[in-house]
């Protein structure tokens, strides 16, 4: 008489299983939440350091809970840097950027990927090189360009120079060397012009990308300090990083103030993250396609 051991091993091996996987989602989420932690708990403080004075914030210990300072820190805000309208002057800016800067990404990204020229890959290789040169190199002669142009101390001086960005024009090149070029032919076949092919059959697919472009472009222009720093003169037209620089004193720094500043800054990259988080990460994925 032979004793059928498969079905027991099988049932001992389903029996361990569970554990093992159970273990594994314990450990797991325990790292999530650490990460998360680490995350947020500066965020906190932001948020909870946004509503004291200074001496409250380098008091021992430091505070958790909310204070009472927030409106005396909004009230020295625009005092002193006319936050409100340097608000209006980084949205304004940074809204523009992207707009203008995802069309001029999205455009090259497409001729770079469905249209073949001469000299197109020793170009693409040349823009790429922007990748690797720091950003400070060109700061002089950009802003000897501006000079000569007279647009020191305007918007378009901010947004104008890096319009062509290198690593957005790669995001969309990558991204659109996955379209097949026979739904393009299909559609020329069809009677659609560039402009029309363009518009109705190349973008709709590259809605992931495009939300990754612009979460990417509104990011770094919101951000942007240096440049804006050198070409913006008059305190009316400064953008929120530059206007929160020039409440550091040499004796004396309201860093309530400037914590509310900077609470503030982050609540327009949270909504516009949160707005387009669904396809940033296909997006992005997308433009880690290898031809």
């Amino acid at each position: 008489m032979t004793t059928d051991t498969t079905g027991a091993g099988r049932a001992t091996g389903r029996g361990r299983r569970p554990r093992r996987s159970h273990g594994s989602s314990i450990m797991l989420t325990s790292g999530l939440a650490i990460a998360l932690a680490v995350v947020l708990v500066p965020f906190y403080w932001l948020v909870i350091a946004s509503t004291h004075s200074s001496q409250e914030i380098f008091g021992s210990p430091p505070p958790l809970l909310p204070g009472g300072h927030l409106a005396k820190n909004l009230s020295t805000l625009q005092e002193t840097a006319s936050f409100g309208r340097v608000v209006l002057n980084s949205l304004g800016i940074a809204a523009l950027y992207t707009l203008c800067a995802g069309t001029v990404c999205t455009l090259a990204g497409y001729a770079f990927a469905k249209y073949r020229f001469k000299g197109r890959d020793p170009l693409f290789g040349l823009l790429m090189l922007g990748l690797v040169i720091p950003a400070q190199v060109t700061l002089v002669p950009l802003f000897k360009l501006m000079a000569e142009l007279e647009w020191l101390n305007t918007y378009q001086a901010v947004i104008m120079p890096n319009l062509a960005l290198p690593f957005g024009i790669f995001l969309m090149r990558q991204s659109m060397a996955v379209l097949p070029d026979e739904l393009l032919d299909s559609g020329r076949m069809d009677g659609c012009g560039e402009l029309r092919l363009f518009v109705e059959v190349v973008l709709p697919p590259m809605k992931p990308a495009l939300a990754a472009l612009g979460i990417f472009l509104f990011l770094y222009q919101w951000n942007d300090f240096v440049w804006p720093l050198i070409v913006l003169r008059d305190g009316a037209s400064y953008t929120i990083p530059v206007a929160l620089a020039s409440l550091q004193g040499v004796d004396d720094t309201d860093y309530g103030a400037i914590l509310t500043g900077t609470a503030v800054a982050a609540i327009p990259m949270a909504i516009v993250f949160l707005a387009l988080q669904r396809h940033f990460v296909s997006g992005l994925l997308a433009g880690a396609v290898k031809e």
